[in-house]
């Protein structure tokens, strides 16, 4: 008898030429080995890990946006079905992969490309390659101030969620250095050399949101949530 072998389209985006990297990957040679999705430039690759054990699957994804790649845990179920599963970047809504049947998963990398260049052109920046150098002449205050004005809506609106408080009611500004808040702050920010960093003051969990990047910074203006661990 032949088993058939379960398998999945896989693609992503790669932050240093905006190629689309697209490969099947099937749960037998994932099961075996690293499968490593490498973009012809030569300079990125997303990594993807099969574990027996807990039958997950481990991500490792580049982000257009932000300066250092983004982990994920997905089920195998979730992970090999045929509808499209995409992941996005945490600090955006801008998915930077995605898996399933090999059409859907197509047309999301089409989808992602145009809606890529409609934020490359409102910020200036004419072509992909250009991208790195834009952002190396911006001046960081710029950025932190996109950043630090979606934390403050974010914080007031309810929508950080962390360990001990999964549904937050919100209604308290995040506590900022030099400034005169009250005792109910819930969270602080901090800047960091990696970007703000916003923690909860009661259980301790934290993310740090990156401001290397104009283009990350303004795709960070359509978060919804924010999630600290």
């Amino acid at each position: 008898m032949v088993l058939n072998e379960k398998q999945t389209t896989v693609a992503y985006r790669c932050p240093e030429c905006g190629a689309g990297v697209m490969s099947a990957v099937g749960i037998f040679r994932l099961s075996a080995d690293m499968v490593k999705l490498k973009c012809s430039c030569g300079k990125s690759e997303m990594k993807i890990v099969y574990s027996k054990g807990d039958s997950n699957v481990r991500l490792t994804v580049p982000c257009l946006l932000c300066s250092s790649p983004h982990n994920f845990t997905v089920s195998s179920s979730l992970f090999f079905r045929d509808e499209l599963f995409v992941l996005p970047c945490p600090y955006s809504d801008i998915n930077i992969a995605m898996t399933g049947e090999i059409n859907l998963v197509k047309a999301e990398l089409a989808r992602t490309e145009l809606e890529l260049l409609d934020m490359l052109e409102e910020n200036g920046i004419t072509d992909f390659s250009s991208l790195h150098d834009k952002e190396e002449e911006l001046a960081d205050p710029q950025i932190r101030d996109i950043v630090l004005f979606v934390i403050r809506d974010l914080e007031a609106e309810g929508k950080i969620f962390c360990k001990c408080h999964p549904e937050p009611k919100g209604g308290a500004p995040v506590r900022f250095d030099n400034e005169d808040l009250s005792q109910d702050s819930r969270y602080e920010a901090e800047i960091t050399d990696d970007g703000i960093k916003v923690t909860c003051l009661d259980c301790g969990a934290s993310r740090t949101i990156p401001t290397d990047s104009m283009l990350g910074a303004h795709a960070f203006l359509n978060c919804d949530k924010l999630y600290l661990e």
